[in-house]
């Protein structure tokens, strides 16, 4: 294992042990900062907001270290591409040792009983508050693995994320808080639990997310700067941290990668009071789409976007695309999680996002060469903690992940380097 880890970290040869970082500046009141879902999916599908580069006048990223590093920041800490990581260590992720209390009752203080899958808040006996969201009816297991799994993934990458678990409960355990909640009753809860689906023993299995610890001060743009965060000096869409994500969404498939999945939140434990930046809501990574499977031209193309639609109108509908004659897993749990079609140069999230859109090579090299470190037996140890009961869906993901790795080193990489990965 030592030698494997030597050959690995040789692929990186730009990393370093030593990230130096500024000296935080203790914030002082910081307003939660609000964006509306749609004006953004807007504004960056008809808009290029940010400062956008040409190819005539690039702009590289700035607060880069000499050799090519992100230096460890409220936005990134190196982990595993600088110091290996052991396999424990990969499948604990941000934390393993804080999921709801298997006992006791799980009292909901806010609840979203609409749409294809019912979402809670509780509050556990330990006093604690979870993010509860349940698998669509018609795939079990597929957006609750999908985010624990996503989740371990970004972490071990360097992005600060919350502690999800892959939970089973009684229903019984369920009960509203005592002053109530509006527009919700035993009634309505019992009929949005029947919207989901129900494991043989009568329990429910759920994805539960961790409440980040500190003051949520809301989302964080891919563009600009918190003007209320002294620490925010580098334009978002020139952090190579934010550019390289593309690669690194592009790998997991992250469609939803957005401001909207994305929280600020004030932190004091370290003795200096700063905004600190999370990736959070992974339920659209892998095959899955959240409420639902992952469409097969979901990374191939935005939501919206005129050049296929172009190209079908211009062929009158014959132009078949690659995505469309790939196989996919039959597994429910699976979804639309493909390497035969991938392409890790034109990948694409459901709508355009300004740091991606202002990627230079260096940046996506930076990626590679973390993803790179990641072996097949560790991507394996990541993909169980989804905890998926058909061993053919996690071997489908696992094949997936080790192929779209392997296609990513081979387009930034060097692909002599890239096989001393294998175990």
């Amino acid at each position: 294992m030592a030698t494997l880890s030597r050959k690995l970290l040789a692929l990186a040869a730009c990393t370093t042990s030593l990230f130096a970082s500024e000296a935080l500046v203790p914030v002082g009141k910081i307003q939660p900062q609000k964006m509306s879902e749609f004006g953004d999916m807007m504004s960056n599908t008809f808009g290029s907001p940010g400062e956008r580069q040409t190819a005539k006048e690039p702009i590289p990223s700035r607060g880069v270290l000499p050799n090519g590093e992100v230096p460890d920041s409220p936005w990134y800490v190196n982990r595993h591409a600088s110091t290996p990581m052991s396999i424990d260590e990969l499948k604990r992720g941000p934390g393993d040792t804080n999921p709801p209390a298997a006992t006791g009752t799980w009292t909901i203080v806010s609840a979203k009983t609409e749409g294809v899958t019912p979402g809670f808040v509780i509050e556990d006996a330990k006093g604690d508050k979870y993010v509860i969201k349940f698998d669509p009816p018609r795939h079990p297991e597929l957006a609750s693995g999908a985010d624990v799994v996503a989740s371990k993934f970004f972490h071990a990458l360097g992005y600060h994320v919350p502690e999800n678990y892959v939970v089973h409960f009684d229903p019984s355990r369920l009960a509203i808080k005592k002053d109530g909640i509006k527009g919700l009753t035993k009634k309505k809860l019992k009929a949005a639990l029947d919207r989901v689906r129900k494991e043989k023993d009568g329990s429910y299995r759920a994805l539960a997310s961790l409440y980040v610890k500190g003051e949520p001060v809301g989302p964080f743009f891919f563009h600009g700067v918190r003007a209320d965060d002294p620490n925010d000096k580098i334009l978002h869409e020139h952090r190579r941290e934010l550019r390289g994500l593309y690669l690194f969404s592009a790998w997991l498939n992250h469609t939803d990668s957005k401001s909207g999945n994305t929280l600020d939140v004030v932190v004091e434990g370290t003795g200096v009071r700063h905004v600190r930046h999370y990736l959070i809501d992974f339920g659209a990574t892998l095959g899955s789409a959240t409420h639902e499977a992952k469409s097969p031209r979901q990374g191939h193309e935005n939501l919206i976007d005129m050049k296929p639609a172009l190209v079908q109108f211009f062929t009158l509908g014959l132009h078949v695309p690659k995505w469309a004659r790939t196989e996919l897993s039959d597994s429910p749990a699976v979804g639309a999680f493909e390497a035969e079609a991938f392409d890790p140069a034109h990948w694409k999230p459901n709508y355009p996002n300004p740091a991606f859109e202002n990627r230079l090579p260096d940046d996506l090299k930076w990626a590679a060469r973390k993803i790179a470190t990641f072996t097949d037996d560790q991507i394996r140890a990541i993909v169980s903690t989804g905890q998926y009961s058909d061993p053919a869906a996690a071997d489908w993901i696992v094949r997936t992940l080790i192929g779209r790795r392997d296609k990513i080193v081979r387009a930034y990489g060097d692909a002599v380097q890239a096989s001393t990965r294998k175990e």
